[in-house]
């Protein structure tokens, strides 16, 4: 774990730093870099024996360090002293209004800015708008004590992409814009991208380890497929292949001894609806009217275990730490609302740690094969995947003899988990290991250009 120095700025005209007096790394640095921004600077021990950072006011604006950095970790590379990790964290929908500058978001960056204290990385919320090309610099979105606040600072030595849609990520200006801050300025770009079910799945099941975690899953091409999933298993479900917070999803049942077709979703009102049709083509003419069959997958459905006749799943989210190492940073369980197709809050579900649904043997077990679950579907998605994946959320489930299944995993998993009370170490722990990985990195990075 890299240690943060507590950083001071004191009024000299000369470019100056003092270094920490525990910090010895050879020789006197002689370049001071902060993301793509290097200056010339006499480097000294602290002349006092203490163990902060000293930086003269010349060299902080020389740097466009904001005097609100509170501390910074140091990386020497020879003659060169990076300070901290310098980490952009990429997302669109910027409003005007200063208290929320990202709208609905906005407390959400909020509490993840608010850890660079404890990990000594300067991290910032920008978007396309905010880059002066021509001057090299971001005019970023900081969070110091209880404001937002607009500084000037360089490009940044990675980017945490927290695009909030496919829709945004998409554009044409945004995918310009990712090639040239990859292509001309080498700045690694994590978690991009939102993962395509299909697509996910199918690179999975090439993976023997991974692949005994899959329910059965394909593209919907045709309503035979849909027939014969159903000939198979109790019921399915159909799911937008884009899709995501359970919208559009549909539950899929044939009654035997009724010889009917049960179809069970949410309606444009977000209203669990329960209707009966005499044939499949009945039920799709009616509920997929006017959508096209391969926009969707169709997913064997599992029997799983239940709270209170409800059945639940678990969201588990994974983390790259600042060692480039995998964790489990959290588990929750999700209950369905009543009759509803999915476990999501929106449509009733109910957030429940592992200790009030399980007997603390049967939690230790259920633990253990959530996180061994996790941990090998993380690697194998990070092998199947391209780009740097440094977070996932899985949605998880076991079904009546203890099987874990995995229903989807998300690269920008949404943190409605953490509203519980006993999540609160976990909330903070999965926002410092999201730019933990952006120190990973920049380290890697900073490496790689070391002859």
């Amino acid at each position: 774990m890299l240690k943060p120095f507590a950083v001071e700025v004191f009024e000299d005209e000369r470019p100056l730093l003092y270094l920490p007096a525990s910090f010895s790394k050879g020789p006197l640095p002689g370049i001071i870099t902060l993301g793509t921004r290097k200056v010339e600077a006499e480097c000294r021990t602290h002349p006092n024996g203490r163990n902060v950072i000293g930086i003269s006011s010349s060299l902080s604006d020389g740097l466009h360090l904001p005097r609100g950095v509170g501390s910074l970790h140091l990386h020497q590379v020879e003659e060169e002293l990076y300070l901290g990790a310098l980490i952009g964290i990429f997302t669109s929908g910027f409003t005007q209004f200063k208290m929320n500058p990202v709208g609905e978001r906005s407390r959400m960056f909020q509490r993840l800015l608010a850890v660079q204290g404890t990990l000594g990385v300067i991290p910032f919320v920008f978007g396309e708008q905010d880059i002066h090309w021509e001057d090299g610099l971001i005019h970023g979105l900081f969070h110091f004590g209880d404001q937002w606040e607009r500084h000037f600072i360089p490009f940044p030595t990675v980017i945490y992409d927290r695009l909030p849609n496919r829709r945004s990520e998409k554009k044409r200006s945004i995918l310009s814009l990712k090639e040239r801050l990859q292509g001309e300025y080498g700045i690694p770009w994590y978690n991009p991208g939102f993962f395509n079910k299909l697509d996910l799945f199918e690179r999975l099941a090439g993976d023997e380890e991974a692949a005994i975690f899959l329910p059965e899953t394909h593209q919907f091409q045709s309503i035979s497929d849909l027939e014969r999933m159903l000939a198979t298993y109790r019921h399915v479900y159909v799911k937008p292949a884009n899709g995501s917070l359970g919208n559009g999803i549909h539950k899929i049942t044939y009654d035997r001894g009724k010889d009917g077709y049960y179809c069970r979703f949410k309606d444009g009102d977000q209203k669990v609806r329960l209707l009966r049709f005499k044939s499949l083509e009945s039920l799709v003419q009616s509920v997929l009217k006017g959508r096209k069959f391969d926009t969707f997958i169709i997913q064997q459905g599992i029997d799983l275990i239940e709270d209170d006749h409800r059945p639940l799943d678990f969201r588990v989210h994974t983390n790259k730490d600042e060692e480039g190492r995998w964790h489990v940073s959290a588990i929750a369980a999700k209950v369905a609302g009543s009759g509803s197709v999915t476990t999501h809050a929106k449509a009733g579900g109910e957030v429940k740690v592992l200790s009030e649904l399980f007997s603390e043997d049967d939690r230790h077990v259920m633990e253990a094969r959530l996180k061994e679950a996790a941990i090998l579907l993380s690697h194998s998605i990070e092998a199947n995947m391209e780009g740097y994946v440094g977070e996932i959320g899985f949605d998880l489930g076991a079904d009546e003899s203890g099987k874990i299944w995995m229903f989807e995993a998300n690269s920008k998993p949404g943190r409605s988990i953490f509203t519980h009370p006993s999540l609160k170490a976990e909330d903070i722990l999965t926002r410092k290991l999201a730019l933990s990985f952006g120190v990973f990195l920049t380290r890697k990075t900073i490496e790689e250009l070391v002859p």
